[in-house]
Formats: C-alpha cells, structure tokens, sequence
C-alpha cells in the first residue's frame, strides 16, 4: 500500500514528476476518477472525460496514461490539447462533461498535478470525491469487464474565447495599450485568441510557451514576479498590466503608474460591474479581502457573503446562495455565469471593458480610488512549531479587550473598529499566514508587528 497523502491533496492532486507522480500513478487515477463518479455511460454518466493540459513538458505522457486509465474503464476521453485551467472548465461546462486538467499552476517546472471536476466544471475535492479516488488508487482499481473507450481530439480554443468575449461587453472599447505578462504558461496561448481584433497594442511579455520557467516564476502574487511587468508599463506608457500564473486561472493587475492592485480593489470593482447586470444579487468574497469589499457590495444593491479562503468553499458557497460573482485575496475571480468557475482571463476582460469604456485619458488608478479604502499588509508567513499554540497566545493577548471581536470562520479573525487580522494555519507547511488590514499605514503596521512579536516571542 502506497502513501498517498502528499500528492492527493485537498482540492487537487500535485507532486514532483516522476518521484511522486508518474504514468502509473495518473494511469490509477484516471480509472478511480471513471468510478468515482460515475462518468461512464453504464453508469448513467456522460460517457465522456474531457483532458486538458498545459505546457510543462511532463504533461503530454500524464495525460496518455489518464486516458488509458479512463478509456480501459469504458469511458471515453475527448483529448482538448494544450489549454488553460478556465478552458478546461469551459470544456467542462459547455459540453456537460466532467474533466481533468494536467497542471501544478504556479509550482517549480519539476511539478505537474490533475485538477479535477464534475460535468459542468462542479469542483472534486476532499469532500466530493477525492478522498475515495485516493483510497481506491491505494486499494487497487477494480479492472471492468467490457470494450474500452475511444478517444477522441477536439480544439475548444476559438469556442472558450468566443464565449468570455460573449459574457463581457468588450467590442466597443477605445484603444489601449496593454502589457500582458504570461510568465511562459499558458495565457501567452489563450490570449492573442481572446483578444484578437480588439483596439489593444499589446506589448507581450513572455509568450513563449516554457514549463522550465525561464524568466521568472508564473506566481503573481508575489510581488518580484511582477517587476517585469512593472517595469514594462512605465516604459512603454501602457494604460495597464496584466499577469498571470502559469495554468492562466489567476490574473494580477499593474495600473499606469506602475503600481500593483490589490485583488480585493478588484474585487470590489467587479462585484459592482456584475451587480449592474444581476441587481440584488448575493456577492461571495473571502474572509481576508478587504473591508472595502462589502461595502462596495451593499452600496451597490448587492448582498455580501463571507467564506473560508479556498475555491472549494467559494465556488459551494455560490451554488447554495446563487451568487453573481465570488473574489479572492490570491487573484482567483468566480463568475456564476461562468459554471463558479475561476477565470483570470474573464477578470482580464471585465478590467479591460471598464476602463476602455471611460473617456480618453481616463487612469486605472483614479478610477480605482472608490474601492480601494484601506491599508492591506499582504499574506505573511512565519514558520511555527506548533500552530495551535501560537494562535492561542495571541488570542489570550486580544480576547477580552473592549471593542474587539475574534470568530474561528477560518484559523482566528480579531476585528476591531478600524483594523483587522487574520492568522490562519497552511495545510502543508509549518507556517503560520498572516493578514492585517487598517485604516492606514501607520496602524496596519503597528498591528502587523505587534502580532508578529507575539508570534516569535520577540516582544522585547
């Protein structure tokens, strides 16, 4: 019996190829993943498995060895090529499959993964599938006793970029020009295709399909990984930037001056744009965006909710309360209308419209001042040794004290009038994460070092 507990993980399956991942492995998968839940016909499934990939150039043979795994099931496999995690969900939701794509997002290019999902893009985690895929893998995949599948290739690149440019209203826009950072993944492939023939001088940063990563790591939301694009905007006087990590399921943005937006401005900012079409309508944002981003909810009719950090908990929590539009801290962006799925590129889109649809010489940044209220510290890491315990002495330090309220909805949430914080616990690493908001520089700071001090026990 193999272990299976760092590569089968939470909400997806990832691990360095081949050392924790190779063919066999997904070949076990792909057949566990078949009776799991259910896609073959015999079943009452769909018959069908879509399989995208993206480009690290483990991924052509992981994902042959899913498919004779799915295929020897007596499921077939419609093989959609090289794509992005949200054309791998349009896949999904378009034809009423369920799907796999082959990628490990922003990890080093010696990691590769499966993120995997239901027909009609409904997310496979812990809770809904992956748990028993893991322990079928480890018990042994019963063979089945019938003809295999067939496979078959179908490009859905011109249809995924066709329906995003649907659902946003881009046509008209003024001319832009726009720095676009693929990092080497896969947005340097679905871009000039969901863009194209649009008013945009794009200054391509990057497009050169390469899962070594040469240039620099396709995780933006670390802040050195935007410096290219930084630098790029300046130079060249681009009215924006756009970043995206290596699958293209996340998108950062860089206004004019050269400055990052935080992903909760833009959540704010979206959640208006997608209240405009869908009055009324509940608006899902996590636990560590903003302030501002429920009270740009309720200002605009809509009715905010709040959830645990993790697509999993957005996108069930937009199922139960038929959410318009769902935003996170990390740059993920969940569109009811997109299956709740993620979707850099449908993020992309909406800021594009927004600001091409202002008068000429109209700046990202000033039109950005209306949501972006307070003082952010970003996500900072500290290694523990025990993560219960450090919460615990922070806590004693705060409980009690007039004014402040502390809720447990996700790791520990202080609150008070005008500053906040969360520490939550990593599910992988000895780390603790911690977020604080204020009302300004000053306070966050003091506030971030105070809890800190508390964490290491530097308080001298």
């Amino acid at each position: 019996m193999r272990s299976l507990d760092d590569v089968i993980k939470a909400y997806d399956v990832r691990g360095v190829v081949p050392d924790q991942f190779d063919a066999n492995l997904a070949h076990d998968i792909g057949a566990a993943f078949v009776r799991v839940i259910g896609a073959a016909a015999r079943d009452g499934g769909s018959g069908a498995v879509v399989i995208g990939h993206d480009m690290r150039p483990s991924g052509p043979d992981l994902v042959a060895a899913f498919a004779d795994g799915v295929t020897e099931q007596g499921c077939d496999v419609v093989r959609i090529g090289l794509c992005s995690t949200d054309g791998m969900y349009f896949a999904s939701g378009s034809t009423g499959l369920p799907g796999a794509m082959f990628t490990a997002s922003h990890n080093p290019a010696q990691y590769n993964g499966i993120k995997l999902c239901r027909a009609g893009a409904s997310p496979v985690g812990q809770d809904t599938g992956l748990a028993a895929i893991k322990q079928m893998v480890i018990d042994g995949v019963p063979a089945f006793d019938g003809p295999a599948g067939y496979v078959r290739d179908e490009d859905m690149l011109v249809p995924y970029a066709q329906y995003l440019r649907h659902l946003v209203g881009i046509e008209q826009i003024r001319p832009l020009k726009v720095v676009i950072d693929a990092g080497n993944g896969m947005a340097g492939y679905t871009a000039p295709a969901v863009l194209n023939d649009l008013p945009l001088e794009i200054i391509p940063l990057f497009f050169e399909l390469d899962g070594n990563f040469p240039n620099h790591e396709a995780n933006p939301i670390d802040p050195e990984n935007l410096r290219d694009t930084q630098r790029a905007v300046i130079e060249h006087g681009a009215d924006l930037g756009l970043a995206f990590d290596g699958d293209a399921d996340r998108c950062f943005v860089v206004d004019e001056r050269g400055e990052i937006v935080d992903p909760s401005t833009l959540t704010a900012l979206i959640a208006s744009l997608e209240l405009a079409k869908a009055p009324g309508a509940p608006v899902i944002h996590n636990l560590i965006t903003s302030r501002a981003v429920p009270e740009v909810i309720l200002e605009n009719g809509g009715v905010p909710v709040r959830t645990r950090v993790g697509h999993s908990f957005i996108k069930a929590t937009m199922a139960e309360t038929g959410a318009v539009f769902g935003g996170e801290h990390s740059g993920h962006f969940y569109f009811r209308d997109f299956w709740r799925a993620d979707s850099g590129m449908l993020a992309a889109l909406h800021v594009l419209s927004y600001l091409g649809h202002q008068p000429a010489g109209a700046k990202l940044s000033t039109l950005l001042q209306p949501f972006d209220r307070y003082t952010l510290s970003g996500e900072i890491n500290t290694t523990v040794a025990d993560a219960a315990t450090s919460i615990a002495k922070v806590r004693a330090v705060y409980e009690g004290q007039d004014g402040i309220s502390i809720d447990t909805l996700d790791g520990m949430t202080v609150a008070a009038a005008d500053w906040w914080f969360n520490l939550r616990p990593s599910n992988t690493e000895p780390l603790l994460r911690l977020n604080v908001e204020a009302n300004d520089q000053s306070q966050m700071a003091k506030i971030r070092d105070d809890v800190l001090a508390l964490i290491t026990g530097d308080t001298a």
